[in-house]
């Protein structure tokens, strides 16, 4: 459902310097997502119409993500410093007449839940306040400003620590800057904001006050989980999201029928899907947009990327990218699929293969020691170990294409583009520059050169002729007898 009511300003026009960072702070990722994404996200989920993003440094990088986010809109941030500046020029960008609530959010929080922007606007609205506001409970507020309530809980103004009493630094509420406004309020508060502090910006906080000193009503609702209601502003508090978010992907997943045996060592994207009874094994990564099956086992030791997993299949100690996998499939152990692979039912890729931009058919094999590149694999095939199709001839790529219940000898090398008929063979050791025909044999045939006394002529006092010596003595004395 749209709510008609309701826009929603992500602040996101910050240089984020903390971070260290050629990525603008607010596109740094976590779980699948990046910091502004998550925020977006949840923005999306509340069905508010109107989402205005404000960007300023590093403005081109921030729309261009934007892309993933149909309707939400960005708007410039002029010469003019400070959250209460961003805040405003947000507003400026919302219909004229829009007389709803707005709620103000920062591209760097990623982590509060829908659920707690909810009980914000229920607040809120049941309150008929002015302004609400996020509160977070620290065991160390030591830094941040204080919220400073009445006995009606209703919030009476936000103390900066510089200024605050022994008894206001007592309090351990503190203010991570996500608000709830009336428009119209909001606008006019606004308006009166200055520049007049020694940093020369203009403090969304000041709105505060200004809404108290006039007799609005100040709402607050205390975040469930502080750590998640605070920002993240460099590399430190990056990785601290990105655990928790990903502890709660985690629980998500075992909750609802997921066995993940070891969540410490278990990384799962917020953008990732699991069905029922999936088993994951510890020390695995599943990114991106992975998809997994019904029963399938995943790990231990693997990282999926992007990819689709089907029903029953197993993947173990491999490393998957962008590549389809059928139901019943067998995975590694340390195989390597890449970008275009994709595996039919009941297929296998087993021990050191790689697999890429290939098709291989429903129960064929590609049991160990093999490349397999830009080929078509048919069913019920067996490419003996160490099989190659050698598709690079220095300039251009080319196919190979082998047909059903096809069987090639240890060592074939398949030099593309070329094609084996079903039911072809191949005899080990093969190099196969011609196509082979339905039911045939390919061979590379030369006959073989045995040079008698070779290694005590040419490498005199190593082990080897040493060994030679011992099996001459020996077949001597078998000889006598």
């Amino acid at each position: 459902m749209t709510e008609q009511n309701l826009a929603i300003v992500v602040l996101a026009a910050g240089r984020g310097t903390r971070m260290k960072s050629a990525t603008p702070k607010v596109l740094h990722r976590i779980g699948g997502r990046t910091l502004l994404g998550h925020v977006l996200r949840s923005a999306e989920s509340l069905g508010a119409e109107l989402v205005r993003v404000v960007v300023r440094h590093e403005r081109d990088l921030i729309v261009e993500s934007l892309a993933d986010h149909p309707g939400v809109v960005a708007v410039d941030q002029d010469e003019v410093p400070g959250t209460g500046r961003a805040a405003q020029v947000g507003v400026e960008a919302l219909p004229a007449d829009f007389a709803g609530d707005v709620l103000v959010l920062s591209g760097d929080v990623p982590l509060i839940e829908v659920s707690t922007f909810q009980s914000m606007l229920d607040e809120h609205r049941r309150r008929g306040a002015d302004a609400t506001l996020l509160g977070a409970e620290l065991a160390d507020p030591d830094g941040y400003g204080r919220i400073i309530r009445g006995a009606d809980g209703m919030v009476e103004r936000i103390v900066e620590q510089r200024d605050a009493t022994a008894s206001e630094l007592a309090v351990s509420e503190i203010n991570p800057g996500v608000y709830v406004f009336r428009a119209p309020a909001l606008r006019d508060a606004l308006s009166r904001v200055g520049t007049d502090n020694a940093q020369g910006e203009m403090y969304l906080t000041d709105v505060i006050g200004l809404l108290r000193a006039a007799g609005g009503g100040i709402a607050g609702v205390t975040a469930p989980d502080a750590a998640a209601a605070l920002g993240v502003n460099d590399r430190v508090q990056l990785g601290e999201a990105a655990r928790i978010l990903n502890q709660r992907v985690i629980r998500r997943w075992q909750v609802d029928g997921v066995t993940i045996q070891d969540p410490q060592t278990t990384w799962i994207d917020d953008t990732a899907t699991l069905a029922r009874d999936v088993t994951v094994l510890p020390n695995t990564h599943i990114l991106g947009a992975t998809a997994i099956g019904e029963g399938a086992t995943i790990g231990p030791d693997t990282s999926l990327v992007d990819s689709e997993v089907g029903e029953g299949a197993s993947v173990r100690r491999s490393d998957v990218t962008l590549a389809v996998i059928g139901a019943g499939a067998t995975i590694g152990p340390w195989a390597y699929l890449r970008a275009g692979a994709e595996l039919a039912d009941g297929a296998k890729a087993g021990t050191f293969v790689e697999i890429k931009n290939s098709t291989i058919g429903a129960g064929s094999k590609v049991p160990h020691l093999s490349y397999v590149g830009d080929s078509d694999v048919g069913e019920g095939v067996n490419l003996g170990a160490g099989a190659i199709t050698a598709n690079y001839d220095d300039v251009h790529k080319h196919r190979t294409h082998i047909g059903d219940h096809v069987h090639t000898g240890s060592h074939t090398v398949m030099i593309a583009p070329v094609r084996l008929g079903d039911g072809a063979k191949t005899g080990a050791g093969a190099v196969i520059r011609k196509d082979v025909p339905a039911g045939a044999l390919a061979m590379s045939v030369a006959p073989q050169r045995n040079l008698d006394g070779w290694v005590e002529n040419n490498r005199a006092g190593t082990p080897a002729a040493d060994a030679v010596a011992r099996a001459r003595r020996a077949e001597k004395q078998a000889d006598g007898e």
